[in-house]
């Protein structure tokens, strides 16, 4: 590309950090709005959902191009607010963003098109005692999910009656009013993200990737927003692939096509490879969060190339590669966290010793009095990258321990699961 336009990036993550990092790789001059204190040409005066102020900044830098990294803008539909407009958006209009803002309609969805995925039963919440009779019923083996965003912490993953009980219970104290909320049964099997960019019409998928949800080593303890992430996935082969594609990636682009959604951006597959072959867990409309701090590092390819071919319907004529190896990332968490409160505002020291070929992709962080601290619960990803995949875990891990700050906590396991047998009728 020659004299790329500034672009806009929305959010202010690790991921959004990754995606800054990528795109300014691929030559693109990148404005985040709002960012953190480690991310180059943030703006934290500006929100993400802020859209006014966004199209007034765009206006003043002559920006003609928005990426969106979070799911926030996309509900609130950033992408109808600027259609007709000069500023192109990547990302699905509303109406496609429900795909992962409302996890009932999500289901639904996936039955209407065939999609491979959990058996469910849907429940408001004047019904809990139908719910809680039900998850009795099934012994406590169910997934409690709230139906629209919380920030990767709408879900509960129960082995018993009593977690499913507990689970109830506390999504009804977070949940004040009417809200809706679906019960699945709960499967069985290792998870893994699919991650791809589509047109709505055709899908390039990245590297397979699996992500680490709960926050203790041996996958023990609450759901977080992801302790950390490894990339390519290896027994994720081309047999797993085939029958991703025809279960459940190849139906849903058919849905999107015969509901005449508006969706050029990106589309998560959260997956599960069970005994009776792949089924679909959930769609988020971004790139995931850690798994992006590994994808796009991985990614060879031009993240800005595939984005304008998708936005000018060249998205057929794109190859995506993959870099050789396999890529890390841990997430240095706040002490408490994922609880509701901890602690934050402490100093971030030993990034200036983190050998050349780490990178830290800064989530919670900002400058305060000329030095950086911490602002949330996951407070950056540290990536490593090997030619094998115990080779990148060990170098990401040493590396790691050099960052310090008051009650850091990393998960110790990234990248270190047992490698599954898969079985089953596939």
């Amino acid at each position: 590309m020659t004299n790329p336009k500034p672009i806009v990036l929305l959010g202010g993550g690790a991921r959004e950090h990754a995606m800054a990092w990528k795109l300014t790789r691929d030559g693109a001059t990148v404005h985040v709005l709002p960012g953190n204190g480690g991310i180059p040409n943030s703006h934290p005066d500006i929100s993400a959902t802020d859209f006014p102020a966004i199209q007034q900044f765009c206006e003043q830098h002559g920006v003609q191009l928005i990426v969106v990294g979070p799911e926030a803008p996309l509900a609130a539909g950033v992408v109808d607010y600027f259609a007709g407009s000069d500023i192109r958006v990547f990302g699905p209009s509303r109406a496609g963003a429900v795909l992962e803002s409302s996890k009932v309609w999500s289901k639904n969805f996936m039955r209407r098109h065939g999609v491979a995925t959990a058996m469910s039963w849907q429940y408001r919440s004047d019904k809990l005692d139908e719910a809680r009779a039900k998850a009795t019923e099934l012994d406590g083996q169910v997934v409690v999910k709230y139906d629209g965003l919380a920030a990767g912490k709408g879900v509960y993953v129960c082995s018993s009656v009593a977690e499913a009980q507990a689970a109830l219970d506390d999504l009804q104290q977070q949940h004040t009013g009417w809200f809706s909320f679906l019960l699945e049964e709960k499967l069985v099997g290792p998870e893994i993200s699919i991650i791809g960019v589509t047109d709505g019409n055709r899908v390039r998928l990245l590297a397979p990737s699996q992500d680490h949800k709960q926050l203790l080593a041996g996958d023990l303890g609450p759901n977080t927003g992801g302790m950390g992430a490894y990339c390519p996935v290896p027994f994720c082969d081309d047999n797993v692939l085939a029958a991703i594609r025809t279960s459940i990636v190849d139906p849903t682009l058919l849905g999107l096509q015969n509901e005449q959604f508006d969706f050029k951006g990106f589309l998560y597959f959260g997956i599960m490879l069970t005994e009776q072959g792949p089924k679909l867990l959930e769609y988020n409309v971004r790139l995931g969060d850690p798994e992006a701090e590994v994808l796009l590092p991985a990614l060879e390819s031009s993240l800005l190339e595939l984005i304008e071919a998708t936005l000018d319907g060249k998205l057929q004529q794109t190859v995506v590669r993959q870099r050789r190896g396999f890529y890390v990332g841990v997430v240095l968490a706040s002490g408490g966290y994922p609880a509701a409160q901890f602690p934050t505002g402490f100093p971030i020291t030993g990034l200036d010793e983190l050998h050349p070929s780490i990178l830290a992709f800064h989530g919670a962080t900002k400058q305060q009095n000329g030095e950086l601290v911490t602002t949330g619960g996951r407070v950056m990803v540290v990536v490593g990258h090997g030619e094998e995949l115990e080779e990148a875990v060990s170098h990401v891990y040493r590396e790691a321990e050099r960052v310090k700050f008051k009650d850091v906590y990393i998960r110790t396991d990234i990248g270190q699961r047992p490698e599954p047998t898969l079985a089953g009728n596939w």
